[in-house]
């Protein structure tokens, strides 16, 4: 018992923390931020003038989906750079987690690539993808790393649910 006379252990593993320092979210890091680099890159450059030969109605989905692109890029690199921050102890815990709830995952753009697309740059349809999945790993891990115990039925057991936590966080089975 802790000295407020509840039953939780005081040395509870902080998941989001274990996370932030893991090889994982290194490289999560590095892929999420290559992303935004090739893709400013490309809309500043190639993607521009590839959009100017393209038909009318191609145009608009072009102009579109770059919004979205661009949009989706900024907060998923919000995301990994607060992760990044909160790691190297530039903030307080109090800090972080008001930081964290400007970013807004659940509201990100979606796109769908399908066969509409055949007439886009292959490249731009490509970093869409990347971003895509980028996304989808994004808001996984943030799910299960800062999912609040209120949302778990009464009944699951406690230490399943922290290696589940576990398992998605390094990317990793655990049994």
């Amino acid at each position: 018992m802790n000295n407020h006379g509840n039953r939780q252990p005081d040395n509870t593993v902080n998941l989001a923390e274990r996370f932030a320092f893991s090889e994982k979210f290194n490289q999560l890091f590095a892929d999420g931020m290559t992303l935004v680099e090739e893709s400013a890159s490309y809309l500043d450059g190639p993607g521009r003038r590839s959009a100017k030969s393209l038909p009318k109605a191609a145009i608009v989905l072009y102009g579109t989906e770059s919004m979205r692109l661009t949009t989706r890029l900024m907060q998923l690199a919000s995301w990994l750079l607060l992760q990044r921050a909160a790691k190297e102890g530039e903030m307080t815990p109090e800090q972080f987690h008001e930081e964290k709830q400007k970013v807004k995952l659940e509201t990100l753009p979606v796109s769908t690539v399908n066969a509409d697309w055949d007439v886009l740059p292959r490249e731009f349809v490509e970093l869409v993808t990347r971003s895509l999945t980028l996304q989808n790993r994004i808001t996984s891990i943030d799910a299960e790393v800062y999912a609040q115990s209120k949302d778990r039925p009464a009944d699951e057991n406690p230490v399943r649910q922290q290696l589940d936590l576990l398992s998605t966080a390094l990317g990793m089975k655990l049994n």
